[in-house]
């Protein structure tokens, strides 16, 4: 090749270009993102609004159905789905990946404004966003005071005024969420007695309180010198002044706010909580900003921290309890600590097996090239160092050194026939260098179809793909170029001498040189043992290939017992608790159950410490609870987070008066691995069907943490108005609905600033006291029109409406403008792959009725698109492989052989899934694809090999077939073995997960060993008698149509490269 010889007569050159590769390399990484996942485009649109007071029913019709039809018009949609909660709609726009976010959002908001004017007043403006999978919180921190010097509302004040302030100024902080909050608030609390017997409408106090509490501009005085602005400033200096305002006359009497209202200057009420280790506190949860780097950002947060330390009050404790950068730092720490300790047993088997120490330098420099060379690439596709990227780099360990070994091995087997060092390594190259470009492109071909793969495991694995064809391509290269100039100016005449001729003499010789010896005599013998089996085979080959075939369909019968799951759990050292209890509980009875859950988790030793949110961000009511549980760190436990979940669930279920939805981390879209839907027009009768498969899917083994969207009804009060009364009293609905809002609900009189500058609301609504029963309800003073002498008139409720106790939906979901009742569930025990089958059939079993019917979501659906998208890449692989082959070798009967040994991979894969306890997941079907470019290396090493000598082409005159095969099973052997230990032992610290979070990406690292192993062993044998049964095929073919060279040039092998 060119560049082969161009590199041996300028070394100098050669060498700055690889010293180029690792400037360059080492240039790009200081300046890539460090993240868990690579920052995947997810075209989802999220539109939330709130109507306040409304129930879920008139949420779904004055909302959330206009919303849907408005934007179901937008092209490209894949999914529309909707939830209608209690004063809450969310409404989201799945698009199809290939449509761009930022129009898609675009678009969103366009329709959104257009229905904007005809929603009710009393809605509030929509917040529409774009998702974000990354978008969950990533650092949360804690403010309390552990000896309980200081109230809620002191923590609150400061968190939000000056460390709230402070976070929001790091850069990459996208918003700071405050959960169990107490904000101070100006409470006017109305008393119903005193509205009535003073004849003082709610109207009227509302209007008092904002005219008397506000600044106004009055223009300005103008002069030659100067200009003075005019303002009235009415504001009131300090709550007690609001007790003076007056409200009403009455004969000339003020009526003055402190005698219909009580003044007090206190918190707002309660509406969510956060619980550190069972003790409330005011939890800051941050989120960060779309395309930031998380560790940047946690990074310049803890910086924060450090900076507000002086200025945290006496007796409050600042704690960051949740810290996702950890999990990133953990992981590619995890990854690089694999990919060095692979390395390093990569270079080993190279030593090993070539028992000199400069040619394992010079095969092992391609290493450290080819990954900081990576690097570069990374950086110009703007790809960054997470979790996949890092992960097809200790994937690549072994493949990397691969072309090096054979190049170099080749070389020393030349030098080793008596040639010059310069002849040898051009030669040597030369000869070996079609095979080996067609291994790599055979790699190449595998790698680049998962690259571009489509579904959300396409977008995940994109960078994963590119990276390894890059690092591939480098090693390539550098074997092409480095290795063979290396071996002509640097060559060892010692190499494969030390412990195996006379005694040993050096230190060298009574050390390492009897292991080496041991181990080039146990390759002897393999190489002998191989011979006589491979001699055996040849003549018998229809024994070989039933062996084969038998153990090619063994596996398939093997596969169901492994099971199936989308992606495996990864142990961070953290876990979390869902739970809800029964409809229409308080505030404070939720929080008695998480105080009873805390109790019992604290009971692990495993547990370090615990954070409960109530009614937190995104959560539909104050019967939810979440609880996140930092677990010790890994090396410090003996129990793993899967282990954990059943003592877990046990303790749980003594505990009264909670459901617990979900006990572990919840997959990267935030759902259980388990979802379907039941969708119709009728919510009664979806609620018959889900009542009728429930209990039956209760009875599946292995299903835990099942729950459903449809809950029990909420207690609610309905209030029917009677028209006539009302109408008689110059009333109508939406004044009655006003006035009721502004007593039970409470309504913004504007708001009061505070000597610190601080503004805070002013909230008038009726006293805690008159708002407890359906009694107190009836006796609500309301303003009806004055009397015919002007005098005003007050009513009561119960004289123009009836009120009477009732149950109310939950929530409203709807699915591609139909209504559904949604199922969730994890698997324990069993894989979700086995369990989901179950549910099926299930499933399958129930009478649906005409326009009902069930569908599968989350991680079950995404796990049936990636197995197929996974399956397409294998194929479109194999195709691209068996076009390399043929191309290589001039034949399109030969590739057939050469492409036999895909098959046997499977025996293998399986097995070793088995031993390890995996199952078949996206992982280890990337590594059973993976599979197709890595065992091909061999088959092409071998047949080429035999090829050539057919030809006479190796040196030595042409042989017979049988001959050839045996002549190169003794040759290719040594490179065979080195390549196929490169990548076993490359891959041995991932597939063993030893380290913390490795669960993930063990399956991929076991796939290939087994896969890489018995294909190895079966290829050796069944390749050569293919090649045997294709050959006579192209012999019979040559008598049958002639033996021209048109006529058989399509069928006859050539070698893949020469001379």
């Amino acid at each position: 090749m060119w560049f082969t010889r161009v590199s041996i007569s300028n070394p100098v050159m050669a060498t700055m270009v690889m010293l180029a590769f690792v400037v360059l390399g080492l240039f790009s990484v200081k300046r890539l993102a460090v993240d868990q996942f690579p920052n995947v485009d997810f075209p989802t649109v999220v539109v939330q609004m709130d109507y306040p007071g409304a129930s879920p029913e008139i949420v779904e019709a004055e909302i959330t159905r206009k919303v849907e039809e408005a934007v179901n018009t937008i092209a490209g949609i894949n999914a529309l789905s909707s939830r209608s909660y209690e004063g809450s709609s969310v409404v989201i726009v799945e698009f199809n990946l290939d449509v761009d976010g930022r129009k898609a959002a675009d678009d969103v908001r366009e329709k959104i404004a257009l229905i904007r004017p005809n929603l009710r007043d009393e809605v509030k403006e929509p917040r529409i966003f774009r998702f974000d999978p990354q978008s969950a919180p990533i650092f949360n921190v804690a403010v309390l005071s552990p000896e309980g010097k200081k109230s809620s509302q002191e923590l609150t004040t400061w968190a939000t005024q000056v460390l709230q302030k402070r976070l929001e100024n790091v850069r990459g902080v996208g918003s700071v969420t405050v959960v169990g909050g107490v904000k101070r608030q100006v409470n006017l609390y109305l008393r119903p007695a005193a509205l009535e017997a003073m004849g003082v409408s709610v109207d009227q106090v509302l209007a008092a309180v904002r005219s008397e509490n506000q600044e106004l501009p009055m223009g300005a005085l103008q002069s030659r010198e100067q200009e003075r602005v005019v303002q009235i400033n009415a504001r009131l200096k300090r709550p007690e002044e609001f007790r003076d305002i007056v409200v009403a006359r009455r004969g000339g009497n003020a009526i003055k706010l402190w005698q219909v209202a009580d003044v007090v200057d206190g918190p707002q009420e309660i509406e969510s909580l956060a619980l550190y280790n069972g003790q409330r506190t005011v939890l800051l949860s941050v989120q960060k900003s779309q395309g930031e780097n998380t560790i940047a950002v946690v990074d310049g947060l803890l910086a924060a921290l450090k900076d507000v330390a002086p200025l945290v009050p006496q007796g409050v404790k600042v704690e960051v309890n949740r810290d996702n950068s950890r999990s990133i730092r953990v992981s590619v720490a995890n990854v690089t600590q694999t990919l060095i300790e692979g390395a390093v047993l990569t270079v080993l088997i190279v030593f090993l097996f070539l028992n000199s120490w400069r040619s394992t330098v010079i095969t092992g420099l391609t290493l450290p090239i080819a990954l900081i060379g990576t690097f570069l690439f990374m950086y110009l596709f703007g790809f960054t160092i997470n979790g996949i990227t890092m992960m097809a780099l200790s994937l690549c360990v072994g493949l990397l050194i691969d072309d090096a070994i054979v190049v170099r091995e080749n070389i020393v087997r030349h030098v080793q026939m008596g040639k010059s060092p310069m002849q040898a390594s051009l030669d040597g190259t030369a000869e070996i260098g079609l095979a080996v470009l067609a291994t790599t492109l055979s790699i190449v071909a595998v790698f680049l179809p998962i690259g571009f793969m489509g579904g959300i495991v396409g977008k995940f694995f994109h960078q994963f793909g590119i990276t390894i064809v890059a690092a591939v391509l480098i090693s390539m290269f550098v074997s092409f170029t480095l290795d063979p100039m290396l071996s002509s100016v640097w060559h060892d005449p010692q190499a494969h001498e030390h412990g195996r001729q006379g005694p040993p003499v050096t230190l060298y010789d009574k050390t390492i040189g009897r292991v080496t010896g041991w181990f080039d005599r146990l390759t002897g013998w393999l190489s002998d043992a191989y011979q006589q089996i491979l001699g055996w085979s040849l003549k018998h080959k229809l024994k070989t290939l039933l062996v084969a075939l038998a153990t090619f369909v063994g596996s398939f019968f093997l596969i169901p017992i492994l099971g199936a799951e989308f992606i495996p759990k990864a142990d961070f050292s953290e876990t979390q608790i869902n739970f809800y209890t029964p409809v229409g509980s308080s505030l404070e009875t939720t929080e008695a159950r998480a105080k009873q859950i805390d109790a019992a988790l604290r009971e692990l030793p495993e547990v370090r410490h615990t954070v409960t949110t109530i009614n937190g961000a995104g959560s539909p009511g104050k019967i939810y609870g979440a609880v996140y549980v930092r677990l010790v760190d890994r090396k410090d436990r003996q129990r793993s987070v899967d282990q954990l979940t059943g003592p877990l669930r046990e303790r749980l279920a003594r505990i009264p008066g909670i459901t617990v939805t979900n006990i572990g981390v919840t997959d990267l879209g935030g759902g259980k691995s388990l979802q379907f839907s039941i969708q119709g027009p009728d919510l009664a009768e979806l609620e018959r069907l889900s009542n009728l498969v429930m209990p039956k899917l209760r009875e599946i083994p292995g299903l835990v943490d099942l729950d459903t969207t449809l809950k029990a009804n909420k207690p609610t009060v309905s209030i029917d108005v009677k028209r006539e009364a009302a109408a008689d009293l110059g009333l109508n609905v939406n004044a009655l609905a006003g006035t009721l809002r502004t007593l039970v609900a409470g309504t913004t009189a504007g708001n009061w600033r505070a000597p610190d500058g601080e503004n805070y609301d002013v909230n008038v609504r009726v006293t805690p006291e008159a708002r407890v029963a359906v009694d107190d309800l009836l006796r609500v003073p309301i303003n009806v029109a004055a009397a015919p002498d002007g005098s005003p008139r007050i009513v009561r409720l119960s004289q123009v409406a009836e009120v009477t106790p009732s149950t109310g939906l939950n929530q409203i979901n709807r699915r591609d403008l139909n209504r559904e009742i949604n199922v969730d569930a994890n698997a324990y025990g069993r894989s979700a792959g086995e369990v989901s089958a179950d549910i099926r059939r299930v499933l399958d079993t129930v009478a649906w009725p005409p326009g009902y019917r069930y569908s599968f979501g989350g991680s079950t659906k995404n796990m049936t698109e990636s197995f197929q998208y996974a399956i397409g890449a294998l194929a479109l692989a194999i195709v691209f492989i068996y076009m390399i082959l043929a191309s290589q070798f001039k034949s399109f009967l030969q590739p057939i052989a050469l492409m036999a040994s895909l098959p046997l991979t499977l025996i293998g894969v399986v097995l070793t899934l088995l031993v390890f306890g995996s199952t078949l997941n996206m992982f280890s079907i990337i590594g059973i694809v993976m599979l197709m470019g890595l065992v091909t290396k061999n088959a092409i090493l071998l047949v080429d090999f035999a090829i050539r000598s057919r030809a006479g082409e190796n040196g030595s005159a042409p042989m017979g077939r049988e001959e050839a095969l045996l002549h190169a099973a003794e040759v290719r052997l040594r490179p065979i073995l080195m390549t196929t230990l490169a990548m076993v032992f490359g891959m041995v610290p991932l597939a063993f997960a030893l380290s913390e979070g490795s669960e993930q990406r063990a399956p991929m690292g076991q796939a290939v060993i087994g896969g890489v192993i018995t294909s190895s062993l079966l290829t050796l044998v069944v390749v050569p008698v293919i090649y045997c049964y294709l050959d006579d095929l192209a012999a019979w073919a040559r008598r049958r149509f002639g033996s021209g060279r048109h006529a058989t040039a399509d069928i006859a092998p050539q070698p893949a490269g020469g001379k």
